[in-house]
């Protein structure tokens, strides 16, 4: 189907699609982070990357700061596409995101993914161990932010381009560090975890604790890279997404590119 959803962008669309994989961007990205992936997964798996008010194509939009607010509308804004199966992925705060919007169709008796994948975050259920950095001044916030070695340095030292990115780093950390986890349910799908073996903020146990959030089987992968191993070890985390979705359907239709 042709999306005209502003919160959807899918780079490939098909109407003879198996399954849409909804992906979820960590703090400060937008659906551009996810661009190449409908070139290298089959195309029977349609890509669906979740564009958040407030930046790229939608960057005149306000912001959202939290997951109360955020959730909801992904279940308004989504539902007429969730006319097939659908999976959901989700990085960093992408994975809060997924994981609470699989709960809220839950909670609604709504159709829910057949699959959930997160990465790079702790479980829901754990307190929060760092300090916020979303109260500090826009100095500090800013050596916080280049000290997890997502934002290009070229980015880090322009400060036109940073007080750009600024209110929106700040409302996705915002909505990360305030987010109270409510106990419910363990989802009826799996769930597939992935970390980074480099990675400085979150432990291994903190990743297998997303087990605690399943009925379902769980898997756990350590992948090379720190807290950005989407980037330097993509080509592993997709083929680790596509073998899990074909356990669920069967082989898909084509091969993952190179």
């Amino acid at each position: 189907m042709a999306h005209m959803n502003p919160w959807v962008i899918c780079p490939r669309p098909s109407a003879q699609a198996r399954l849409r994989l909804f992906c979820f961007p960590y703090a400060g990205g937008g659906a551009s982070v996810f661009r190449s992936w409908s070139n290298e997964l089959p195309p029977d798996i349609e890509v669906c990357a979740i564009q958040y008010p407030g930046r790229e194509s939608r960057w005149q939009e306000p912001l959202l700061t939290n997951t109360q607010a955020m959730v909801p509308a992904l279940v308004e804004v989504l539902s007429a596409e969730f006319d097939r199966p659908f999976a959901f992925f989700g990085y960093s705060l992408g994975a809060l995101i997924g994981f609470e919007l699989a709960r809220l169709l839950a909670q609604h008796q709504q159709p829910g993914p057949v699959h959930l994948f997160v990465a790079a975050h702790t479980a829901p259920q754990l307190p929060h161990t760092e300090p916020p950095i979303y109260t500090l001044a826009k100095p500090d916030f800013f050596q916080k932010i280049a000290g997890l070695n997502g934002t290009p340095a070229e980015i880090l030292q322009n400060a036109e381009l940073m007080d750009l990115l600024h209110p929106v780093l700040w409302a996705d950390f915002m909505m990360n560090e305030t987010y109270a986890y409510v106990a419910g349910s363990p989802l009826e799908c799996g769930i597939s975890a992935f970390g980074g073996l480099g990675e400085q903020l979150i432990k291994r146990t903190e990743l297998e604790a997303w087990r605690e959030q399943t009925r379902q089987a769980f898997t756990l992968r350590m992948l090379p890279g720190d807290h950005f191993f989407m980037h330097s070890s993509r080509n592993h985390l997709l083929r680790s997404i596509l073998h899990d979705l074909s356990r669920l359907f069967g082989q898909f239709n084509g091969t993952q590119g190179s």
